[in-house]
């Protein structure tokens, strides 16, 4: 695979230069879910002031609604709400949030379905859905009304990102970054190195990112430092990780990225209860798929069989109920090692619609879970093709790769 988005191509010392003045606004996404896929800025629109906490973001969907209920034609108001509820969905684990946010915007388009901004921020909801085809045909509408806006490009490659179209999604990042230095591209040039395996690459484009980001955007801020803090981990360095997440907890308390993320840190340094509280209480405010198998996992490793088998089930119950993530169920039941059948089948289903990395791992490892290792070596060949190092892809490369020296 070419190689893009190189230090001297991607961030030339003007622009390095420019990135400390900046003050922009965040152009957010969904953070990192189990795996590690898709920690890329979604392109949320800039209509109004972004919300500075949990209670900011409760009082702008309020002020929103009253305003669209006394004018449904308040086109404004409802790309502001939808960004709103996208921003709360991320805050506190609801993806019931984002159909709402989808449901308003539906309705905006037939007052107006030229209405550019409606067109981008129902894009941008469609991305949060995981329906990426849709995603990309709406962005491709606004990039013919508006050639030059470079969050299209970040769109347009978001969706051909998660498609597993790596070449063209790298080159819209590159075009993306030329044409609009600022966080959001800085966020998805440092996820194309990521995916590339340059981590140090990665953490350096995320810092710019973090740098770059808004001051009057602090769930944005916290997203971003969130995101440092991961790919410090990811290069070993939990202390440093956790003053990202430190930071990022200053910006926004209780941020579910920041939280989780101080957890992971917390216990890559051995201290394991502290981390099971932490995630503990975040579940009681945010529960998520995701955090409950942490936390299954951390009370397996300490010994605490019948309550971990508890947290399990919340897992699975929760990946269940979050339909754009099939392959995550997949991955999980074959982690489980039940229902094997049901998570091939559910992987299968997943890769004939995305053909990105994170898919084709979760294939790979039910098809060898259930012992099907030609198949399995097969798609974790393609789940390897672009040099990510990801723990998660190359554990299971490991073990596919030894029992198939063992088998042969």
């Amino acid at each position: 695979m070419r190689r893009w988005l190189t230090p001297s191509v991607v961030v030339p010392c003007a622009i390095i230069a420019a990135v400390a003045a900046m003050v922009v606004s965040a152009n957010l996404r969904e953070g990192r879910p189990h795996g590690r896929p898709s920690p890329v800025p979604p392109s949320i629109g800039s209509v109004g002031a972004p919300p500075t906490s949990s209670d900011g973001l409760a009082r702008r969907i309020a002020e929103m609604e009253r305003r669209l209920g006394a004018d449904p034609d308040d086109l404004h108001a409802a790309v502001s709400l939808a960004e709103a509820l996208v921003r709360q969905s991320r805050v506190t684990g609801d993806g019931g949030v984002v159909a709402r946010a989808a449901s308003v915007l539906e309705r905006a388009t037939q007052a107006d379905p030229l209405h550019y901004g409606v067109r981008h921020m129902l894009a941008t909801v469609r991305l949060s859905q995981h329906r990426f085809r849709d995603a990309l045909a709406l962005a491709a509408e606004c990039q013919a009304q508006r050639p030059d806006d470079a969050s299209v490009d970040g769109m347009i490659g978001d969706a051909h990102l998660e498609l597993g179209d790596y070449e063209a999604a790298f080159a819209a990042f590159e075009r993306m970054v030329q044409r609009r230095p600022n966080a959001a591209s800085y966020a998805r040039v440092a996820y194309a190195r990521e995916l590339q395996g340059d981590l140090q690459g990665a953490l350096h484009s995320m810092t710019l990112a973090a740098d770059a980001a808004g001051g009057g955007d602090l769930e944005g801020q916290a997203w971003y430092r969130s995101q440092v803090g991961e790919l410090q981990l990811a290069l070993g360095r939990p202390a440093e990780a956790m003053q990202q997440f430190a930071q990022a907890s200053q910006a926004f308390p209780g941020h579910p990225f920041a939280v989780t993320g101080y957890a992971r840190a917390l216990e890559a340094m051995g201290r394991r209860g502290d981390a099971l509280a932490l995630l503990q209480d975040l579940a009681s405010r945010a529960p998520s798929a995701d955090v409950y198998e942490r936390i299954g996992a951390l009370l397996s490793s300490l010994g605490q069989a019948d309550a971990a088998a508890k947290a399990y089930a919340h897992a699975e119950a929760a990946w269940r109920s979050d339909t754009p993530e099939p392959r995550q169920l997949a991955r999980f039941l074959a982690d489980r090692g039940t229902r094997l059948d049901e998570a091939v089948r559910i992987a299968e289903d997943a890769s004939r619609d995305r053909q990105d990395i994170f898919t084709q791992d979760a294939l790979a490892w039910a098809y060898f879970k259930s012992g099907r290792l030609t198949e399995a070596r097969h798609w974790s060949t393609l789940a390897q093709r672009t040099g990510s190092k990801d723990p998660q892809i190359r554990a299971h490369a490991v073990a596919i790769a030894s029992a198939a020296g063992s088998a042969g």
